[in-house]
């Protein structure tokens, strides 16, 4: 493929696996350029659109933010050793953020998981599932993260603190 080589968005879509309506988007916020258009006014795109449309896709596979992705695309131009210092201090900081939630995540299922035990083991009247997902959070737990609140009432409400 040329570097110059005018393809079409539904060949960029398939080139990389990006939903054609995404693609568009992309393009109105600025992580793409906007395409120029051809005499059919189709959108054309070259191969560094290609390269450039994969890195945004790869990451947001990785679960960046769209901010993040906007940081990442500068730093890539840029290439020295300020912006992978800085690339690597903005994935720390995201790989953090994963840490965080996959403890949400393990906490939610701790409790869920408790909540089908007790409704198998039929311990308590009622359900218990129904039970955890009725609870009201109290006011400490709203006050840290969603994730963390969410996880810290529902393990509330499986172990009979529901009202």
């Amino acid at each position: 493929m040329l570097q110059g080589a005018a393809i079409r968005i539904g060949g960029l879509s398939r080139l990389t696996g990006c939903n054609i309506a995404t693609i568009r988007y992309y393009e109105r916020i600025g992580l793409l350029p906007r395409a120029p258009r051809s005499a059919a006014r189709y959108r054309l795109y070259d191969t560094a659109d290609v390269r450039r449309l994969a890195f945004v896709r790869r990451a947001r596979e990785l679960g960046f933010t769209l901010d993040e992705v906007r940081n990442l695309l500068t730093l890539a131009v840029a290439d020295g050793e300020d912006a992978c210092a800085e690339v690597r201090q903005l994935a720390a900081g995201h790989l953090d953020d994963i840490r965080v939630k996959i403890a949400d995540l393990r906490a939610l299922e701790r409790a869920l998981s408790d909540a089908v035990r007790r409704c198998d083991a039929g311990e308590l009247p009622g359900c218990p599932l129904l039970d955890a997902l009725s609870a009201a959070p109290s006011l400490d737990s709203r006050a840290g993260s969603a994730g963390s609140s969410n996880s810290a009432w529902l393990g509330r409400a499986t172990r009979g603190g529901y009202p």
